[in-house]
């Protein structure tokens, strides 16, 4: 089965132990609204996108994402799939169901089993990442994502996540 123009999926593995290299850009890149129950990986997607200038807000599930998404404006959204009260496709479904969220590219941050992706795709999902991920793959799904919804709102050059009212 093919997929849909324009969804992404990507299969990385994590490093072993040893030094990992990334550089912090100056000035802001998007706002990202990163979606995790797991503590340490909510932090570490933070981290990484962060030291590539993003600026990053995190919600612990589906359901605390809904509630902080119009204040937020993100750019992007990253989600997991299984979460407590509210899952990522069914967050994703209330996203793309709402005209004020129905634009907001949303990267799948999970295990990507077939059937994840089947139902991401049929739920509006824009790209997925693999667990256990490459943290320069997460930062370059997301930097993307960032800049297709700048040319769509025609907003090329001018720094993401500003001037939403």
């Amino acid at each position: 089965m093919g997929r849909p123009h324009g969804v992404e999926v990507a299969k990385t593995r994590t490093r072993g132990p040893g030094r990992t290299y990334s550089r912090v850009v100056p000035g802001v890149s998007g706002r990202v609204l990163v979606v995790d129950d797991n503590k340490v990986i909510r932090q570490l997607i933070k981290v990484n996108l962060e030291l590539e200038g993003f600026e990053v807000v995190t919600a612990n599930d589906g359901a605390e994402c809904l509630d902080v998404v119009h204040r937020v404006r993100p750019d992007v959204i990253t989600l997991d799939v299984v979460m407590p009260r509210l899952d990522g496709f069914g967050a994703v479904a209330q996203l793309r169901a709402d005209p004020r969220t129905r634009d907001v590219p949303v990267a799948i941050v999970s295990a990507c089993s077939q059937q994840e992706v089947e139902a991401g795709i049929a739920a509006g999902v824009d790209a997925f990442l693999a667990k256990p991920f490459e943290p320069t793959e997460l930062v370059r799904v997301v930097r993307r994502l960032a800049e297709r919804k700048d040319q769509r709102d025609g907003r090329k050059g001018a720094p993401a996540g500003r001037g939403h009212g």
